[in-house]
């Protein structure tokens, strides 16, 4: 398949068949992709030890003894009944080489034609390294800025131009934007940025918001060439009222975050309290054993009446005295840059007119 098939399933969201063992799935892979392996990682780590002492056409025999007879059956059936639900599907191994041509065909065999990436893995990822490198020249960006709890996210997920990297990420992009589930691997964070890039410039979008966001989210960096060249956007700032922002981060740091912790509140608690040891340098030690404390009573309370409603005395002492000036304090440092402040109905109202 050429470039050209690439961007195909990229804008199509084709489904794809990831044949590589799980091991290499789970370094990265690509958002439409399942994995259902032709060989399992100790498989793979047999014949790579075959091929390494006995060379490659021993290692195929090798591979074909250890994936035969029921292991080869139920193989093929997990292939032919994903196709079943997606007649569209794809197949890839690393390479394109003889992982996919050997699945291919099998499921030949079986009565089922399946095409293959040219190229594999490589060079499907190569494609979208190229993308995200080259997209910069085909946009313009916009930063959207506020105080922690403006309900940025709220009004990029309004947008239909919009890159949310914090959904991408999976992560809530502050000391206490950690989720229950994990972030994705660095290469599937990068891999979905890009398609979410082509299918936005597909849409012949000028203009592309992001959340302020620095060079990385969580754990995960931003590439390079688009942490950059965001930087230096123009920066609108969304201004929500203190009571509006303590409802949001209430909302999204309490109620939907319980709900993912639901049958282990403790957990939440821990994972909470180790936010707060994490900036206790940066909110001083007096006012960090304040707001732990307002936080466990709180906590303490939820479990004696169920009332989730004490939370906010620690929410607001945390917007307020730790979030607040730390933003205030890297505005100052890129006034220039502001090219607009108002409410979510203005803001939103401004940037249709760019």
């Amino acid at each position: 398949m050429s470039s050209s098939d690439f961007k195909s399933i990229v804008l199509n969201s084709t489904p794809l068949i990831d044949v590589r063992a799980p091991i290499e799935f789970e370094k990265g892979t690509f958002k439409s992709a399942v994995n259902l392996p032709l060989i399992s990682d100790k498989e793979r780590q047999i014949v790579g030890i075959c091929y390494k002492q006995h060379g490659n056409s021993e290692a195929i025999k090798l591979g074909h003894k250890l994936v035969s007879g029921a292991v080869k059956e139920e193989r093929i059936k997990a292939w032919l009944d994903f196709i079943k639900q997606s007649p569209d599907a794809r197949l890839f191994c690393f390479r394109g080489g003889e992982r996919s041509k050997i699945s291919q065909e099998w499921l030949k065999d079986a009565g089922c034609n399946i095409k293959r990436l040219k190229g594999g893995y490589k060079a499907f990822r190569n494609y979208l390294l190229e993308q995200t490198e080259e997209s910069c020249t085909r946009f313009k960006p916009i930063i959207l800025g506020g105080y922690t709890g403006s309900g940025k996210t709220i009004l990029l997920k309004a947008l239909e131009n919009s890159i949310d990297l914090e959904g991408l990420a999976n992560h809530r992009g502050s000391s206490f934007g950690k989720k229950i589930t994990p972030q994705p691997s660095q290469i599937d964070f990068e891999n979905n940025l890009a398609y979410d890039l082509i299918q936005k410039l597909e849409k012949g979008f000028k203009n592309l918001v992001f959340e302020d966001e620095g060079n990385r989210v969580g754990s995960l960096f931003i590439p390079k060439n688009i942490a950059n060249y965001v930087s230096q956007a123009p920066l609108i700032i969304l201004q929500t009222p203190i009571k509006k922002r303590i409802e949001i981060t209430f909302d999204e740091y309490v109620i939907e975050a319980q709900k993912m912790y639901a049958s282990d509140l403790e957990q939440w608690k821990r994972e909470m309290l180790g936010a707060m040891h994490r900036i206790e340098r940066r909110l001083g030690s007096q006012r960090h054993r304040e707001v732990c404390k307002s936080f466990e009573d709180a906590f303490a309370e939820q479990m004696r009446s169920g009332s989730l409603e004490v939370h906010k005395e620690w929410i607001e002492t945390l917007l307020v005295e730790y979030y607040d000036p730390m933003y205030d304090y890297q505005i100052k440092k890129r006034a220039k840059q502001v090219e607009f402040r108002g409410s979510y109905q203005e803001v939103l109202e401004y940037l249709a007119t760019l």
